[in-house]
């Protein structure tokens, strides 16, 4: 079938919507009609070429929402009309990783810009158009079942293209990777929509105080609104002198939402003994960051790496929609504009200006 997509040709270039042939669903694979997608600090990065080695053209996109439209052979689990939210890491159901349970981590991942089997499943003029993941930009995708999680049909299915990676990822770093207690102080280090998210599973866990740290007074306001109890601007005041004063001794865990190699480095200045550094924000290729061995052994501090809020889609999306739901965690106030599909490029300038907590194509 013929589908419409904003296509990346080239990096900071104007993307152009072309009509793309898209293959039809092969055994085990649904295709879905999007309703919306959400716009991703990490599509961001091919889009402006701070990550090197994504092939062109392709089709952004890693987080999204929409109506199965039909189903390939050997779908068990989703019929049409089913509503679903797309997740980026299918199970491939036979490595270690997707059968503990963490399909972020399979091994047979394809090769960036290629679907399940190394192919692709976009066309141009009868040449290749890449995959991002899920490329959910394009007004229907095809994805594994897997990659398609079902959930209720009275949860507004326009926002909840954020649980599709925002929100898992932001409230799994607290819950799941932090492992945060209650009472267990927390630094969350930038507050768009992943740290928000943060923000978010930390006051699910009972964590205090939660402070929100950027460098925007605007952040700082959306964090104290998604549940932030403190906020420390790093352009006006001094964070380890503010951390002390807040808990005498620095905080339990820190988590760094932001791709910059500074903030990790600043997150492991105020971690008290036995914290723990999560990391989820992508910095530049080549960054690296500084750590003094002794600060890790010497307080039994540990730094850890947090892919998808060390989260199971299939378990934890329809969570998600229940706590939304019962009130328990904000979605719809996440998104501060909605965007036309024809308006991708303007949802990244202000992505990229940070003018928005999570901007959102509606199809």
């Amino acid at each position: 079938m013929q589908i419409t997509a904003p296509v990346l040709l080239k990096p900071k270039e104007k993307m152009a919507m072309l009509e793309l042939d898209l293959d039809e669903p092969r055994f085990g694979e649904v295709r879905v009609k999007m309703v919306a997608s959400g716009v991703c600090h990490s599509c961001l990065h091919a889009y402006d070429g701070s990550h090197t080695g994504i092939p062109m053209p392709i089709v952004l996109g890693d987080e999204g929402s929409g109506i199965v439209d039909a189903v390939g052979a050997g779908v068990t689990h989703l019929q049409k009309g089913d509503h679903v939210v797309i997740s980026w890491a299918p199970s491939c159901s036979a490595c270690k990783y997707c059968n503990l349970g963490f399909p972020a981590l399979c091994l047979n991942t394809p090769a960036i810009g290629k679907t399940t089997g190394d192919v692709t499943l976009f066309h141009h003029n009868g040449k290749d158009v890449y995959h991002y993941g899920p490329s959910t930009y394009g007004s229907y995708i095809v994805v594994p079942e897997s990659a398609a999680v079902k959930i209720r049909k009275d949860f507004p299915l326009e926002v909840a293209a954020l649980i599709g990676c925002s929100v898992a990822t932001g409230f799994g770093s607290a819950v799941n990777s932090a492992g945060l207690r209650a009472g267990q102080s927390v630094a969350v280090f930038g507050c768009g929509g992943v740290g928000l998210n943060a923000i978010q599973g930390a006051v699910a866990t009972g964590a205090y105080p939660i402070i929100g740290v950027d460098v925007l007074d605007s952040k700082l306001e959306l964090a104290k609104h998604f549940g932030a109890t403190h906020t420390i601007n790093l352009t006006k005041q001094d964070l380890e002198a503010e951390v002390k004063k807040l808990t005498g001794y620095g905080v339990d865990a820190t988590i760094i939402a932001v791709g910059n190699s500074k903030a990790m480095e600043q997150g492991l200045t105020i971690l008290a003994k036995q914290g723990i550094e999560v990391v989820l924000g992508l910095p530049g290729q080549g960054e690296k960051v500084p750590v003094d061995p002794w600060l890790l052994m010497g307080g039994e501090r540990k730094i850890v790496g947090s892919r998808y809020g060390t989260s199971n889609p299939l378990v934890e999306f329809p969570k998600l929609v229940e706590l939304a739901m019962a009130g328990r965690i904000k979605i719809d106030e996440l998104v501060t504009k909605r965007y036309d599909l024809d308006e991708a490029d303007e949802a990244f300038r202000s992505l990229a200006a940070g003018e928005q907590a999570r901007g959102l194509i509606v199809f």
